[in-house]
């Protein structure tokens, strides 16, 4: 049976991908797990543990999904611990190729759902003395690489922002809140945009470890950025 003592995290964009890897290793390591998808459907890795897994069907697009999805999880578990806002999307345009309506889709997904999903637990995440945001990034938000990254790089850096602007709103009521910022993760997403072989991209099993060791820090232990890279680069 669930223990009602074991934390709680809600993860975005967790039907594939990163989210997939980083819900099924929280679960792995005793956590209870609320998965927002936009089709809900129960994974193979929590098949046996259905009692500790809570399916909701998210969008971060929808204005008054987080709200609910909150709702649901604490009718569910009766307790927030954690977030991982990793829900997110890329539209490769330059600055100039892109219009207002290609700045303002990645803006809404991966600035605006994170903020109001923050905001929706922010009561829950206090309660705990020991709240835990995690705001999936990119090393995108830390630099623009390319002309075809410009847009994007707009709304991540905007994402790094959101995760420094949580750990001022929280630090005193102990919620801690990190911008996890990858290079080239071996995704769908990632073989879209690059030629570099997947086996040399970082993967999402290290990525979901990396995620699960921030969670798991004490108060103590703030890590406002984590940079992760699979490539060389000067700073990164």
């Amino acid at each position: 049976m669930s223990d009602p003592q074991s934390p709680v995290v809600l993860v975005s964009g967790a039907s594939r991908g990163i989210g997939d890897h980083i819900a099924a290793e929280l679960l792995r390591q005793g956590w209870r797990v609320s998965l927002g998808m936009r089709r809900p459907s129960l994974p193979a890795w929590a098949s046996s543990h259905e009692d500790r897994v809570h399916l909701f069907a998210y969008d971060a697009e929808d204005t008054s999904g987080e709200a609910r999805w909150v709702e649901a999880a604490l009718a569910r578990f009766g307790r927030i611990d954690a977030l991982v806002a990793n829900a997110g999307i890329m539209i490769p345009k330059s600055v100039i190729e892109a219009d207002d309506d290609d700045i303002d889709a990645m803006m809404a997904v991966n600035v605006k759902a994170p903020r109001r999903l923050a905001k929706a637990a922010w009561d829950s995440l206090c309660a705990t003395g020991r709240g835990r945001v995690i705001i999936l990034a990119s090393l995108s938000g830390k630099r623009v690489k390319s002309p075809g990254a410009g847009s994007y790089s707009l709304s991540k850096f905007a994402a790094v922002a959101l995760a420094h602007a949580i750990r001022q709103a929280g630090f005193d009521q102990g919620v801690r809140a990190t911008a996890v910022c990858p290079g080239f993760v071996a995704t769908d997403m990632a073989a879209a945009i690059t030629d570099r072989p997947a086996e040399l991209l970082t993967q999402p099993g290290d990525l979901a470890r990396i995620v699960a060791l921030l969670l798991a820090l004490p108060n103590s232990a703030s890590v406002a950025e984590f940079a992760i890279n699979c490539q060389l680069e000067e700073f990164f």
